[in-house]
């Protein structure tokens, strides 16, 4: 029999939200909302759509292997050099690549906890040591706490920034005054997938700690905002020597012709970002309102999603039934906060269907 690596056994499962239903093993009671994945529930703009179709006639060649185009797309867009810039199959895969390329057995990896659950598998495939900082009060990250458990053996920090799956949000001047006190040897990751939907402040405010800072990268991504999950892109704005150690390590081709193209064409409808960021706020308001009606909390969230606090409720039990009526959620026993429930902010009719299911279910 082959024996594989030991280290197969410390990957944690990644529970991809879209399954969801489907795992249920219930009956499901008309057609699925899909509220558990943090997609955007708006189709891209149709140039994208057009850009995409026409890009189609030539995938029998291998994709540009710098992405030179959206590359430069980027460049343009935040005034950050070429050579500054890296990109990936969605940010997983340059939070995987970054892993790879500094971590180490006895090495660190710190970050905050509940946060993004891609997070455990860095130390799991390099076996390195993970510390996990707990949150504050109101869910938000505990800076102070993260600081002092970085320790000479730490490599890696991670700010998730707004955090998933809490959704609170800090602001940029709280972060660089943390990043004063972090040691310049350690390299930090300003987790920024969901930035656009923060109403805090401009979310290009953060690319100010690029230049104050030679440790920091903002990783971002087309997959939310820009509602291009389908065809995962993600990019990393950062050192050079970031995005050469983590091109090193990675597979070439790593990002495929129809997203480069799709990503490129989207960065040009800037206004079609502000319309989504701006219907994703007038839902998120909505929905404010009617938890308030229904006697539920969630935290402050800046993101295009909530988390939201079960009480004495079954977590078990009310995903289970909202799973019945066709409303998919994540649990927050698998995101790393039993008793919660992580729900994306769909369209008017799909956050409709959720307050209907949850008020059938809870009173």
């Amino acid at each position: 029999m082959v024996t594989f690596s030991e280290k197969l056994a410390r990957i944690p499962h990644y529970e991809a939200g879209a399954e969801s239903v489907e795992d249920a093993g219930r009956e499901v009671i008309g057609d699925v909302v899909q509220l558990a994945s943090n997609e955007s529930p708006y189709a891209p703009v149709a140039e994208v759509v057009e850009a995409v179709s026409r890009a189609a006639a030539s995938v029998n060649r291998y994709p540009d292997p710098g992405a030179r185009a959206l590359r430069a797309a980027l460049a343009g867009r935040y005034d950050v050099p070429l050579s500054r810039i890296a990109v990936g199959n969605g940010s997983c895969e340059i939070l995987l690549a970054a892993a790879e390329a500094l971590l180490e057995r006895g090495d660190e990896v710190v970050y905050a906890w509940p946060s993004f659950s891609m997070y455990p598998h860095l130390a799991a495939i390099t076996g390195a040591d993970e510390v996990r900082v707990p949150l504050a009060t109101g869910e938000l990250h505990d800076l102070d706490a993260l600081r002092f458990a970085v320790t000479e053996r730490t490599r890696l920090l991670i700010v998730c920034n707004p955090n998933n799956p809490t959704g609170t949000h800090l602001r940029t001047e709280e972060i660089r005054d943390f990043l004063e006190k972090v040691p310049a040897r350690v390299l930090v990751i300003l987790d920024q997938a969901y930035i656009e939907f923060q109403l805090a402040e401009d979310p290009d405010t953060s690319l100010g700690l690029l230049e104050r800072f030679s440790n920091v990268v903002l990783l971002r991504t087309f997959s939310k905002v820009y509602g291009l999950a389908g065809l995962r892109v993600g990019y990393a704005l950062g050192p050079e020597e970031f995005r050469l150690a983590v091109d090193r390590v990675r597979q070439p081709f790593m990002v495929n012709h129809l997203a480069q193209t799709a990503a490129t064409e989207a960065l040009r409808h800037q206004d079609d970002v502000a319309r989504r960021v701006e219907r994703n706020a007038v839902e998120r308001l909505w929905i404010a309102e009617q938890l308030v009606d229904l006697g539920l909390e969630a935290a402050e969230s800046q993101a295009n999603f909530f988390w939201l606090s079960l009480g004495d409720y079954d977590e078990g039990e009310v995903v289970r039934e909202l799973h019945r009526r066709g409303v998919a959620v994540r649990a927050g026993t698998g995101l790393g906060g039993p008793a919660h429930l992580r729900i994306t902010y769909g369209t008017r009719r799909e956050n409709e269907r959720l307050v209907e299911a949850l008020r059938e279910i809870l009173e």
